[in-house]
């Protein structure tokens, strides 16, 4: 009974005719199985919620943002949030990834690296920086994808994983997503201007990589190093940012170790692709390595290590920076040995744990700043300060 009013009432509601087959507000496509008949009940042009409409609760589907009132769910999860907003604003949202935080925590980590390096000793790093570099990070990610989806409409039309991102379903034209870039490119040039000017320089020259880094899936199989060497420009600007110039005996080894790192979890995170990047002619890490994946990401954790070794010795770190290193190691090498690359899941499992491996480097260079003594100057600069 209560089946039969739903069907009635879905049947009846005029503004749910959209695309046969496709959900645009799950942002998802509905792959259609001849054994599935769930959806006999419904006209052709119809949304329904996949294969397990039946089982969902009368409630459900009345929250659902394809449901029958206007009434929607609000969670404070990043995909919460963006089904929240205006569904004018949505695809603008979801085209700078907002819903989809990683890639964001991923740029912004070698730049909390850097600038809790530049900290003084004994004390915590410039949570003004902190600030400024994490608006930077969120307006720059969401920049290189706007950029990325611009060079790449065709193709992400024939991937079935970007088939529903907004410029390739058709829901922002090239032309709005260029304005839109526009947008985002101005105020991260406002946060850029609140840094002194070698930060600035440095800033800008960044901009290349950004622009260009889209392109190298066409032109060489190792897209993933520019783009680690895009991602990490942050291990230069957050010192220089505090210390007014880059210390290159710190900021090169730890930007070494961030594009080595780059390079083990978009690897890992392009294994999800490949069979899709070779029917359309697109090179990876991931296709170059294949089968001997895992010794080529164990190399660059290597390599990644040393670089951080490098760098906490050339900034006179601590004890539980040390650890915190050792427990990267861990890390990867949990990664790597447990990684099941023809897996897009575990793909996508090993790659968004790298924001916990990010995080853990960050606290143990936190806590080995602080772990350092004050030097006697600072101690008499802060006594001669204090009146009598």
């Amino acid at each position: 009974m209560m089946s039969t009013r739903l069907v009635t009432l879905l049947n009846s509601h005029p503004i749910r005719r959209i695309a046969p087959q496709t959900c645009y507000s799950c942002l998802s496509s509905i792959q259609k199985d001849k054994k599935d008949h769930t959806a006999a009940g419904f006209p052709s042009g119809f949304c329904f919620f996949k294969r397990d409409f039946w089982k969902l609760r009368v409630g459900s589907l009345a929250g659902h943002e394809c449901g029958l009132s206007n009434k929607r769910s609000f969670s404070l999860t990043p995909g919460g949030i963006v089904n929240a907003a205006p569904s004018s604003v949505q695809p603008y949202l979801r085209l700078m990834r907002l819903d989809k935080p990683i890639g964001t925590w991923l740029l912004y980590l070698p730049c909390t690296w850097s600038i809790g390096l530049a900290a003084d000793p004994g004390c915590l790093p410039d949570l003004r920086m902190l600030a400024l570099f994490g608006t930077g990070a969120l307006l720059m990610r969401g920049a290189g994808c706007t950029i990325n989806d611009m060079w790449d409409k065709d193709f992400d039309k024939k991937v079935s994983r970007t088939a529903m991102r907004p410029i390739a379903a058709g829901q922002i034209s090239r032309f709005q997503a260029l304005v839109f870039l526009g947008g985002q490119l101005s105020l991260a040039l406002g946060v850029l201007l609140c840094l002194n000017y070698y930060s600035i320089a440095l800033g800008a020259a960044s901009l290349s990589l950004v622009v260009t880094y889209p392109l190298m899936k066409r032109i060489t199989y190792w897209p993933q190093l520019v783009l680690g060497l895009t991602f990490n420009w942050g291990a230069l600007l957050g010192w220089s940012a505090v210390m007014g110039s880059c210390d290159w005996s710190v900021c090169l080894p730890l930007y070494f170790s961030g594009v080595m790192w780059t390079l083990i979890y978009d690897t890992i995170y392009a294994h999800q692709d490949k069979d899709d990047d070779i029917k359309l002619g697109v090179k990876s890490t991931a296709l170059k390595f294949q089968e001997k994946t895992k010794p080529w990401l164990s190399a660059f954790s290597v390599a990644m290590l040393s670089g951080l070794v490098l760098a906490g010795a050339n900034a006179d770190q601590t004890l539980p920076y040390y650890a915190a290193v050792s427990t990267v190691a861990v890390h990867l090498a949990h990664q790597i040995y447990s990684l099941e690359f023809n897996k897009p899941a575990d793909c996508w499992k090993k790659f968004a744990s790298n924001r916990n491996l990010g995080l853990l480097l960050f606290l143990g260079i936190v806590v080995g700043n602080l772990w350092k003594k004050r030097e006697d100057s600072q101690y008499e600069t802060h006594l001669n300060s204090i009146p009598t």
